[in-house]
């Protein structure tokens, strides 16, 4: 016969995901002396500081700036992307933009990245460096608050759901992300929306399949009434993961990862509940319901970012059966309207040009060394001589550079590969939903090991590497999970408190390299830790 002691830590185990999370009474206490409002306030305002600050310098394109914000230009004038001569990046950046032709340009990414681009654009118009990068360091800003919420709801603590919130603030790739047009912020920002709303769904779910045990009992739970309940958040996951989608096909990675952590993580609440039948259940039912929840929800939203490649008639492709480019499909498939058949053909050559992407570049990374931070991107640089630009030593550096704060970098991975063994001897619920996440952004990429990819394509699962550290020191504290003794909660507490001091004032000091401020050679050099990152 089990001990009580062994009986109570099996149904802490097994309780749902946010039920895992008991609240110790230091953590309530320290809740009510966190600023329930005021802390996720002041950690949004510091994320806006350090990515708007001075935003619009440098006042030149930057890196892949080339790309989009020009094409950001055009779609917001044509519909769609357009082709641009030789030599318009200097017309660019002089503020002549209508060099553009009507030509439509061969683009590698859906179009709803660059219509985001285009709202800063459209209010501070083309000639505004600032107006180039709003919408990338807006995008940055709101994602640190949602993690502040999601976190938050995810360890039922304000002060860890401030402190995750408040790391993402000061991290370097994130500062620099949010600086830059480009468009792996976005894919950031609606992969964390999908996050929190599986979160919610989660327990939305948990709540309601409880109600109907109590009320009608095993046998019933099991029926078709909790399968067919409106689910809302699950509707949400799936726009938010289109919209992904529509920024980079990346976020199809997130949407497919989701999908089963849902129909596993119903079928495990249900063995949890004791339900009958909990398996065929989770397949024949809750499977299918699940993809009719969130599948139309993420075609929908992922084809309205072409609205403006279907009005419009000179977008890349648009009219590629009528110009002769190809032949309607016939058959089964003839009833397909024309947009739509070149739209598919449009997806068949991106896909072919995505698959076989395999060009040299020097800051090129392949994913197996982004856990080692092995070789961050170097997005813009001038050196300059003394009296040159302003410099006052005897030679100078202006660098935008997307090095993660090393320290804080580190940690976070090494407090991921902690939680994979935690959840592989636990089955915490919670850690296999960051974990999920974290699979979803970088697994994928270990598959296409030949192909040109960035350290910087990590932003889209960093909030869950952040997560993950959290995770661990709440659990250390004793802020989230079983109780830990006095004595480990004094000296974990203060460890923890010397490494955000730490990571404060290394952001600090990487600060001048994240936002393009000149600085002596010398300072440079004592930033590069690593041969590679040279």
């Amino acid at each position: 016969m089990p001990s009580p002691i062994a009986l109570s830590r099996r149904a802490l185990r097994d309780l749902p995901v946010l039920a895992a999370v008991p609240r110790t009474p230091l953590a309530r206490a320290l809740d009510d002396r966190v600023w329930r409002w005021l802390g996720p306030l002041i950690v949004t305002l510091l994320a806006a500081v350090l990515r708007f600050w001075n935003l619009g310098h440098p006042p030149t394109l930057m890196f892949d700036e080339t790309y989009y914000v020009k094409d950001a230009w055009t779609i917001l004038n044509l519909g769609y992307e357009a082709t641009w001569p030789e030599g318009s990046d200097e017309q660019f950046n002089a503020g002549i933009v209508d060099g553009y032709t009507t030509t439509g340009s061969y683009v590698a990414h859906p179009p709803l990245g660059k219509w985001l681009i285009a709202i800063g654009l459209a209010i501070f118009g083309p000639e505004s460096t600032f107006g180039w990068r709003f919408s990338t360091a807006l995008a940055g800003t709101l994602a640190v608050l949602l993690l502040v919420l999601i976190a938050t709801t995810l360890f039922r603590s304000t002060l860890l759901g401030v402190l995750t919130g408040a790391l993402f603030a000061v991290d370097g790739q994130a500062i620099v992300l949010s600086r830059i047009s480009l468009l792996d912020n976005f894919v950031m920002l609606f992969a964390l929306l999908g996050f929190g709303a599986v979160l919610l769904d989660r327990r939305s779910r948990d709540r309601r399949l409880e109600a109907w045990r109590a009320a009608r009992g095993h046998e019933l739970a099991v029926g078709w009434g909790p399968a067919l309940a409106m689910r809302p958040w699950l509707l949400a996951a799936g726009v938010a993961f289109g919209l992904t989608c529509a920024v980079k096909w990346s976020g199809v990675y997130f949407l497919a990862a989701f999908g089963i952590y849902v129909v596993v993580s119903e079928a495990l609440a249900r063995r949890r509940a004791g339900v009958d039948g909990w398996l065929l259940a989770s397949v024949v039912r809750q499977a299918p319901l699940a993809a009719l929840w969130m599948l139309p929800a993420a075609l929908a939203a992922y084809l309205a970012s072409f609205t403006g490649w279907f009005l419009s008639s000179g977008g890349w492709g648009r009219s590629w059966i009528e110009t002769g480019g190809g032949e309607r499909w016939t058959g089964a498939l003839a009833w397909v309207p024309d947009a739509v058949q070149n739209l598919w053909h449009w997806h068949a050559d991106i896909y072919a040009f995505h698959t076989g992407l395999s060009t040299s570049h020097p800051y090129a990374t392949p994913a197996i060394l982004w856990p080692l931070l092995a070789r961050p991107t170097q997005i813009h640089y001038i050196g300059s001589g003394m009296g040159e630009n302003g410099c006052t030593a005897s030679y100078c550096s202006e660098i935008v550079w997307s090095v993660a704060n090393p320290l804080l970098w580190w940690t976070a991975i090494a407090a991921t590969l902690y939680l994979v063994y935690r959840f592989v001897r636990y089955r915490h619920g919670r850690d296999a939903l960051i974990l999920t996440a974290v699979a979803a952004g970088y697994l994928p990429w270990l598959l296409y090991p030949t192909r040109t990819m960035f350290q910087f394509y990590t932003i889209a699962f960093e909030p869950y590497l952040l997560l993950a550290l959290v995770a661990v020191l709440g659990g250390l504290t004793g802020l989230i999970g079983d109780p830990v003794s006095k004595n480990q909660r004094i000296l974990a507490t203060r460890l923890a408190g010397v490494f955000l001091v730490l990571v404060a004032l290394l952001s600090a000091f990487f600060y001048p390299l994240w936002a393009g401020i000149q600085t002596p050679f010398w300072f440079w050099q004592i930033h590069v830790w690593l041969p590679s990152w040279v």
